[in-house]
């Protein structure tokens, strides 16, 4: 990531908060077509099932012999003997939570003493008062007299279409497809290719077999040394450095402490004794409870009258004149007697062949399939397995291998020593030339 560009792209016209992807890899290694591998004309090796049936026995069958499962015993419940010990129903609620004397609130109403006239209500209201109903005749409708006569003539239901537009029967008309001059063979198909004409199997020579030579017993005596007894006679060495860079350890490697601050300066105080208030005796009061409340006191049942309608003394009068049902839409507008028309429809111009049809496609009738030929695999056999031989402790990059410092990458400077600024790109980023060649450039101008 250090080698990324850390600026935002700042385009005059076009800003966004995503990172640039510009680095200096993608500009010393750009992208190259892609090229597809080439296809393997190896031929596949199919599966060749075997001839002989499969034998139904596994071997869990034929190892593990089912024995005989008995029912399994089961043992009976012990009898239930009643104690004579009596059971204590006691709890911890009824121990520690004592119940307290209930004393009834006496009422917080104020005594407010109210006049209650002995004069009737007056329940007629302002409306009914100045408000009078006239007695003014109903006004008629104010509609002309020309109303709507219907044409006594036939309607003969018939279109502009049906009139002015003539059937004339279908037209004949010719295909511009061309003929399938494509004759079909009867002959069977041939399953010969240029690969088959050309490309001729030769027979293979015989494999060369290697013929191992007799083992012959030596006469010179086993001395019981091996090379490494022979050449390695044990000197004294130094131990091998450690080709691995030095890194220094960090502050955070350290093991976490289990004290805290607060654990070492902020220490527990001494808590007093929670004080108790023994709960006062209850005493029940001498005097009997007056069970009435204000409301039974101040408001009583006086003789009073049920409250009389208030309701205008104007009634209307009902009609003894049947009602008059009939209406503009009734007078004006009759239903009209409209039998419906069969729709117009072609006679069929299309024949059906009487022969059913033959289900088969080209591919049926004319790909015969064939037997398939299984190519045998020419990949050499195994050789066996190599000789097993030591690795050499030292290596290139043990021996020349040196730890260097860890640079910054000039991409992370707001302006880079060395640099001088030239310019802004389209994209936004800030171009630098080395000093050196920025003087070069200066003087040959």
């Amino acid at each position: 990531r250090c080698h990324h560009c850390p600026h935002l792209a700042t385009r005059p016209y076009e800003k966004s908060e995503k990172p640039c992807m510009l680095s200096e890899y993608m500009e010393r290694y750009p992208l190259y077509p892609i090229a597809l591998p080439r296809g393997s004309f190896k031929p596949k090796e199919l599966y060749k099932m075997a001839q002989i049936p499969m034998e139904g026995i596994s071997t869990t069958k034929r190892d593990y012999i089912a024995h005989e499962v008995l029912p399994q015993k089961l043992k009976p419940p012990e009898k239930h003997v009643k104690s004579d010990e009596s059971m204590d129903l006691t709890s911890t609620y009824n121990q520690d939570y004592n119940s307290y004397p209930i004393s009834q609130v006496p009422p917080c109403l104020p005594c407010v003493t109210r006049h209650i006239p002995s004069a009737n209500m007056d329940t007629r209201t302002t409306y009914e008062d100045d408000y009078v109903l006239w007695n003014e005749p109903k006004t008629e409708l104010i509609r002309p007299n020309n109303r709507f006569h219907p044409s006594e003539e036939k309607f003969d239901h018939r279109t502009i279409v049906q009139d002015d537009y003539l059937y004339r029967g279908p037209v004949a008309t010719q295909t511009c497809k061309p003929l399938n001059l494509v004759q079909k063979s009867k002959a069977p198909f041939e399953n010969i290719t240029n690969y088959r004409v050309n490309y001729v199997p030769h027979s293979l020579e015989k494999r060369y077999v290697h013929r191992y030579e007799k083992y012959k017993v030596s006469e010179v005596p086993f001395d019981g040394l091996t090379t490494h007894k022979v050449s390695y006679k044990g000197l004294a060495g130094q131990p091998a450095k450690l080709a691995k860079p030095y890194q220094p350890k960090l502050l955070y490697d350290l093991p976490f402490s289990s004290t805290t601050e607060f654990q070492e300066k902020y220490e527990a105080w001494p808590q007093p004794p929670v004080f108790t208030k023994k709960p006062d005796v209850y005493l029940p009061p001498l005097e009997k409870m007056d069970l009435q409340t204000t409301t039974q006191i101040h408001y009583k049942h006086p003789n009073g009258k049920p409250a009389k309608m208030c309701r205008s003394l104007a009634q209307l009068k009902k009609s003894t004149e049947p009602f008059n049902s009939s209406s503009v839409m009734k007078e004006d507008y009759k239903p009209w007697l409209c039998k419906r028309l069969k729709p117009v429809t072609r006679a069929p111009e299309l024949t059906f062949p009487a022969k059913p049809m033959d289900c088969l496609t080209t591919f049926q009738t004319h790909y015969v399939p064939h037997p398939l030929t299984v190519t045998k695999s020419y990949k050499p056999a195994w050789s066996g397995p190599k000789h097993h031989t030591l690795l050499d402790a030292k290596t290139i990059y043990t021996t020349s291998y040196t730890p260097k410092g860890i640079v910054r990458c000039l991409a992370s400077y707001k302006d880079p020593p060395g640099y001088v600024f030239e310019g802004i790109d389209a994209d936004g980023h800030n171009l630098y030339l080395p000093a050196s060649k920025s003087e070069t450039l200066q003087g040959g101008h």
